[in-house]
């Protein structure tokens, strides 16, 4: 699904980057009416955008670096994103074991507080400060959707019982889930349909101020190619730093932090759908999530990394960090054996100069060099807060774009999300009478994936035959001509990987069946 780009008119808006914030700005800027292209190296959300810990939450623990607007702006998002993706987003319990060691990580500002006015404390969080903070996460940002924070005893319950015994108590709140690289695919896909031009595996070679415009030097599937655009944006994640230096080469004091983030899946290690927040001996937090119905989601670090050339890997220490953090938890102890699948992501921090990782700041930083045509460069950023940044981006532009139409992403659904929160259970039944050959796994999967595009994926079918070449896992020829079509999907692990998790699922004969299928209808087209 590439657009073939047309360079004689220079595009309103230029954007490096198909990450989260690149198609979220894409997509606000198109429905404004501007003309936006946007170029991404390689697929959408392949890097930080695909490596994230799938939620949409305020940042329970920024509240102990005081970062009180970013949780208020991230908690008052939530129930915006969930009501415009609800087949992609879904609200979450996340259940918070207490037990009187645990501690703060050290570098916070309210342990340090805590440290000089209880020091008896040494260092250990209080029950009465996690119940406060927990009171401010659910007033913060406002909740309709979602339900309160309330008290568990844990002995002889669902939640308590893949817990060691010592655990007897916790709270329970809540956060939401999201596809993350779903998110993206799907803001470059409503972006394209009001306009924009999305070119994926499209490299920026330079930019160049040319007069009052940018002139942009790309090298993609159509060749060498050159665009024109009044405005760029720098929306390259953990390469803005080497764009600002490399590409445009514009001055800038602003800088990112690079911080590694690793996961690890393993089997599934409990039978209900919450979340487990833990807290470490060392002050840091991980989560446990359930993942793809049959697995468990465990991360993550916080280690710096230096280069983003560099691609990110769950290191044999982190991998064993974290099984250590969960047996801290969970009865059964897991080992290297039960881990099934790493992965890894780089978040490009706003540099703060904080003295550790854990404690760079997650809030965003927008700058705007304008000696000459105007660039706008993102430092920062998490998925949560996507969609108020590109208002904000849209906002730092205004003075070079006064005729620019107001805000409108605010409760607009993105592709396959228009109903109702509460109704995907009465959808996904609907997908099954409509089409009775699917199983429930599977038509709940289609539905989650693609909303009330499902139908679109499966057409007229009426027997599991009809809908092509079966590759596994139920991915069916129509399903990944879909893909391919809307979806900007080129290659096996833009499908199993990033469209969807099925690489959880098939096995290298049927990932190669795959790669033979999609170079076909590649070359075919």
């Amino acid at each position: 699904m590439h657009n073939s780009p047309n360079s004689a008119q220079p595009f309103d808006l230029f954007i490096i980057g198909g990450g989260v914030n690149g198609c979220g700005i894409a997509r606000d800027a198109a429905g404004r009416g501007l003309s936006v292209g946007l170029a991404e190296m390689n697929d959408l959300a392949s890097a930080t955008s695909s490596a994230s810990t799938k939620m949409f939450h305020g940042g329970l623990r920024y509240l102990e670096y005081f970062e009180i607007n970013l949780v208020r702006h991230a908690l008052k998002e939530r129930e915006v994103l969930l009501r415009a993706m609800p087949h992609i987003s879904w609200p979450m319990r996340f259940v918070l074991p207490y037990h009187r060691d645990m501690r703060f990580e050290g570098e916070t500002p309210t342990s340090k507080i805590l440290n000089v006015v209880m020091p008896w404390m040494r260092g250990r969080r209080p029950a009465w400060l996690i119940r406060l903070g927990l009171f401010m996460y659910d007033n913060l940002g406002g909740r309709s959707l979602l339900p309160a924070t309330r008290t568990l005893k844990l002995r002889n319950t669902a939640e308590g019982a893949p817990l060691e015994a010592r655990f007897e108590h916790a709270f329970e709140y809540s956060d939401c889930w999201i596809e993350d690289s779903r998110l993206v695919v799907l803001n470059a896909r409503d972006a394209q349909d009001r306009g924009a031009q999305i070119m994926t595996q499209t490299k920026v070679i330079s930019a160049a101020r040319v007069g009052d415009l940018w002139e942009v030097q790309t090298e993609g599937p159509y060749g060498l190619q050159t665009h024109h655009a009044r405005i760029l944006v720098n929306a390259g994640g953990p390469w803005v730093g080497d764009i600002i230096q490399t590409k445009v080469r514009v001055n800038s004091t602003e800088g990112v932090r690079l911080v590694r983030g690793s996961h690890i899946v393993t089997k599934g290690l409990y039978d209900h759908d919450k979340c487990y927040f833990f807290q470490g001996s060392d002050g840091r937090i991980i989560f446990a999530i359930p993942y793809e119905t049959d697995f468990t989601l465990i991360g993550t670090t916080d280690a710096e990394h230096d280069d983003p050339s560099k691609a990110p890997e769950c290191t044999p220490e982190e991998r064993d960090y974290l099984i250590q953090f969960a047996n801290q938890y969970f009865e059964s102890n897991i080992s290297a054996d039960d881990v099934v699948w790493t992965y890894s992501g780089v978040r490009p921090l706003y540099d703060d100069g904080a003295t550790s990782a854990t404690a760079a700041t997650r809030d965003y930083v927008l700058k705007v060099d304008d000696a000459g045509a105007p660039i706008l460069n993102i430092f920062g950023g998490k998925i949560t807060t996507y969609r108020v940044l590109a208002e904000d981006a849209m906002d730092k532009l205004l003075p070079y774009i006064p005729t620019l139409e107001p805000k409108w992403t605010a409760g607009v659904a993105l592709p396959g999300g228009d109903f109702p929160v509460a109704e995907v259970g009465t959808r996904i039944a609907a997908l099954l009478s409509e089409y009775p050959f699917l199983t429930e796994k599977w038509a709940k999967r289609l539905f989650r994936a693609y909303g009330t595009h499902a139908q679109i994926v499966l057409g007229d079918a009426k027997t599991a035959e009809d809908l092509g070449q079966e590759f596994g896992a139920t991915l069916t020829e129509a399903e990944v001509r879909y893909l391919m079509t809307y979806e900007y999907a080129t290659t096996s692990d833009d499908v199993i990987w990033r469209r969807s998790k099925l690489g959880l699922r098939m096995d290298n004969a049927q990932i190669a069946a795959l790669d033979v299928f999609m170079r076909g209808v590649k070359e075919a087209s």
